[in-house]
């Protein structure tokens, strides 16, 4: 639990820090290849959408508040955060996935970006990379749900 709050922590200034235009620090990440016989399907779902993304994107977002999750049409979509670190920048994203099938073309994420000028919110450019940052760790934890998931 420890571990899953510091991850998102982690991500949340990423994000952040990505979308106002910083760099990201270089995260190396050692995974163990397995044979396609030890992973789980990758076509799981009960829910309507895959279970692996969803849950990876309930993980991945759990740092920011949720204002809607509706698991039958796989859309997430967070209320706007601001990291107490710059309380100036906030972030709003929407994720949705489009399929039962773990795949990275079954997942949407957008982002919405905003920042205070004269104590009003103002929209503000997202950078690409904060978007395919988002959407790399939501894929990445998936499909360690996927081989976990045989393993447990």
């Amino acid at each position: 639990m420890a571990a899953r709050r510091l991850c998102s922590r982690l991500l949340a200034c990423s994000l952040l820090a990505v979308a106002a235009g910083g760099l990201l620090s270089g995260c190396v990440h050692h995974r163990k290849v397995h044979p396609a016989s030890e992973l789980a399907p990758s076509n799981v779902s009960t829910i309507g959408v895959n279970s692996y993304l969803w849950r990876a994107s309930l993980d991945a977002l759990s740092f920011m508040p949720l204002v809607e999750a509706d698991s039958k049409g796989g859309v997430i979509v967070t209320d706007w955060y601001a990291d107490p670190h710059n309380p100036d920048n906030r972030m709003k994203i929407t994720v949705t996935i489009l399929d039962t099938d773990l795949r990275s073309d079954a997942l949407r994420v957008a982002a919405s970006r905003q920042v205070r000028e004269g104590g009003v919110w103002v929209d503000a450019p997202v950078e690409a990379a904060t978007v395919q940052r988002l959407e790399d760790v939501i894929l990445t934890r998936a499909r360690d749900l996927r081989r976990n998931a045989v393993a447990g």
